[in-house]
């Protein structure tokens, strides 16, 4: 029932207001940021999603919204060792974020190291937790087979993560229905899911957010919203 009630409420909500606008290029500047906040608000998206050294100033330019500052961290490839995931994410709460997007150690996923991961994700997940703030974790899932899609949910499904999130936006593969669908299948409902990786228009999107994503992470907002208000009107 309740994921029924939360899928009604969905339906009625508009996609940008799912929309975690993002930008991570390497090449990003500060011209970058400030441009994509103004879109963020123009557009009532969710959050922005922007590199770790810009935290700090999107932070002051949003404080007045409702408009949540995620950052990514261990990323793009999530090898990064579990103490300097611990070390960005603190600097990252301290500079103004509110939610982390965490890519998993893939190398550990891929040898069935799952004690590692379940043992990282819980001690990164209390870390925000005890700041009182969001963690979405990262699992690449166009390079994962459906068995491990299903076995991240159910190690980190129960380890109180706000987000199971598809992808970096760095594999060849990104979001699909399908592993949303699976995700969707195999996650506790307290567990939301955001899409991320190759949404480039609104109707992808909004049947990513009827398969059950909670959240879109997407590069393209703008042209989404758009496509979105002239389907309205």
């Amino acid at each position: 029932m309740c994921n029924v009630t939360l899928n009604v409420k969905k339906t009625c909500m508009k996609i940008s207001s799912l929309i975690d606008h993002t930008i991570l290029k390497p090449l990003t500047t500060l011209k970058d940021i400030e441009q994509l906040c103004s879109e963020a608000l123009e557009h009532h998206f969710a959050a922005v999603c922007i590199p770790p050294p810009f935290v700090k100033r999107a932070a002051t330019i949003l404080a007045p919204t409702n408009i949540k500052i995620a950052t990514v961290i261990g990323f793009p490839f999530g090898y990064s060792a579990t103490e300097s995931k611990v070390a960005e994410i603190l600097l990252a709460i301290v500079d103004g974020a509110q939610e982390l997007d965490m890519v998993i150690n893939l190398i550990a996923l891929r040898m069935n190291d799952w004690d590692f991961l379940e043992k990282e994700v819980s001690m990164l997940t209390n870390i925000c937790h005890q700041k009182n703030k969001i963690i979405k974790v990262i699992i690449e899932s166009g390079e994962l087979t459906d068995e491990e899609i299903i076995q991240c949910c159910k190690v980190f499904g129960p380890l109180s993560i706000d987000f199971l999130k598809t992808s970096t936006g760095y594999a060849e593969r990104g979001a699909t229905l399908e592993a949303v669908q699976l995700m969707r299948r195999y996650l506790p409902s307290t567990v939301q899911i955001k899409a991320s990786g190759g949404i480039r228009d609104y109707v992808f999107a909004k049947k990513l957010a009827d398969a059950g994503a909670d959240r879109l992470g997407c590069s393209a907002s703008v042209k989404i919203a758009n496509e979105e208000n002239a389907l309205s009107n």
